[in-house]
């Protein structure tokens, strides 16, 4: 029997975070009584995922507490005798026992690096240090220098393809996405990344998206989404060459869940101009997510996503157009009524209402009649409180009788929790 077969077998189950099935460091609770690793739990929770893995239980608050018992008991098992080996197995290595000194000679390696060995070297134990606990991730975050260090050597690959240099760009990714929650770090990202004196710096990010491993594509897109902080950020990086067309293409030619969790969360940021709500319909995200919301295998936050974008395109005039001419998406739309949460229905009502009364597209209306939608918008209509969502539903079930009659949408308009649709 081999010693990785031996750990697996003695180690607790209750001490595994059932995220990573690693032993917990730092072991929080959320309020479905579940414990996980914090950093386990903080990525799940920052990739948009708004229940708990293991129970799938919607969370009223994603907060979590210590759970300082399981804590206690993890710790006087690690330092039991009959553990010794588990406990060697465990111990850091060389590089995550660091000193404070030798970090900031190796931000002096990283900031003034040509050789790739030398970045490499560098960046691999500034991961290994980051990954071993919560403190050192804030000494890195807090250290003079340290996230400009390595964005240099990320703008530094520029737009490499070579192995050589994406793997360089790997390692940089992988140590900022270790240090993205802590303090301050987000907002210098933003400047170096967005607002340096070279311009926008994100063509290495696209070079991931394109050539990276899984990792690495999580990473590049979880960087673009903390630095969207507002509408400036947002456009910058949804006009940057290649960051839309790659993450629609990640969405088709990856079939990964947790890339899926990071990119439409990325692209409903996106997604707030027009003409860029117009260019990912230019590039065949609607049905990408037609796919999505009539699949019955996607996963719950997947097609409230997917409805979501959907609805955020059909506010412009190519959305509306690319909705009425996919023959399955008005049936999948109203199969998902009253199946989804309440803002996710809202969302469904609302592209009908786009496709079917701004547009009076008469074969929307008839595939949304032969799939019921009259009873459906009618249930929708008696269970939903928001006013402009009832008249929605009331303008809905107008168009449906009256066949091929046109509603007149410039006279009508409406507004949710987000958007507000008006005739154009």
């Amino acid at each position: 029997m081999g010693r990785e077969e031996q750990l697996h077998i003695n180690v607790p189950s209750l001490f595994r975070c059932p995220i990573s099935l690693d032993v917990m460091r730092s072991p929080v609770s959320l309020c479905t009584g579940v414990t996980y690793d914090r950093s386990s739990i903080q990525r799940w929770l920052e990739s948009g995922h708004q229940t708990c893995p293991a129970t799938n239980q919607p969370l009223p608050s994603t907060d979590f507490v210590p759970n300082l018992t399981l804590h206690r008991l993890i710790h006087l098992w690690t330092q039991s005798s009959s553990s010794a080996r588990l406990r060697d197995s465990l111990a850091p290595p060389p590089a995550a026992r660091s000193s404070p000194s030798e970090i900031l000679a190796l931000t002096e390696r990283i900031a003034t690096g040509t050789a790739r060995e030398s970045c490499c070297g560098a960046l691999k134990k500034a991961a290994e240090f980051a990954s071993y606990r919560e403190e050192n991730r804030r000494f890195l975050a807090g250290s003079d220098g340290f996230v400009a260090a390595v964005v240099r050597v990320l703008t530094r690959g520029g737009e490499g393809s070579s192995e050589s240099e994406i793997e360089v760009l790997e390692l940089a990714v992988r140590v900022l996405e270790s240090i993205l929650t802590e303090n301050g770090v987000k907002e210098r990202l933003n400047k170096l990344l967005l607002r340096s004196d070279r311009g926008n710096c994100l063509s290495p990010m696209v070079s991931l998206l394109r050539s990276g491993r899984l990792a690495s594509k999580i990473g590049a897109v979880r960087i673009l989404d903390s630095i969207a902080v507002d509408n400036e950020s947002k456009r910058s990086i949804a006009e940057t060459e290649g960051v839309l067309a790659e993450s629609i293409r990640l969405l088709v030619a990856d079939t990964d869940e947790s890339l899926r969790d990071v990119v439409l969360p990325l692209l409903i940021k996106l997604a707030v101009a027009r003409s860029m709500k117009a260019r990912l319909v230019q590039l065949g995200l609607v049905p990408i997510l037609s796919g999505f919301i009539s699949d019955q295998d996607s996963t719950g936050p997947t097609v409230e996503r997917a409805l979501r974008l959907t609805q955020m395109v059909s506010t412009v005039a190519e959305g509306r157009q690319a909705v009425s001419e996919d023959a399955s998406l008005a049936g999948s739309l109203v199969g998902r009524l009253m199946k989804a949460s309440r803002a996710a229905t809202e969302d469904a009502v609302a592209v009908l209402w786009s496709v079917c009364c701004v547009c009076g597209d008469a074969r929307v209306k008839e595939r949304v009649a032969r799939s019921g939608g009259m009873t459906k918008v009618l249930l929708v209509m008696q269970s939903e409180e928001d006013a402009g969502v009832k008249k929605m539903c009331s303008d809905l079930m107008k168009a449906l009788r009256s066949g091929c009659e046109t509603v007149d949408s410039g006279m009508v308009s409406y507004e949710t929790r987000t958007t507000h649709i008006r005739h154009r």
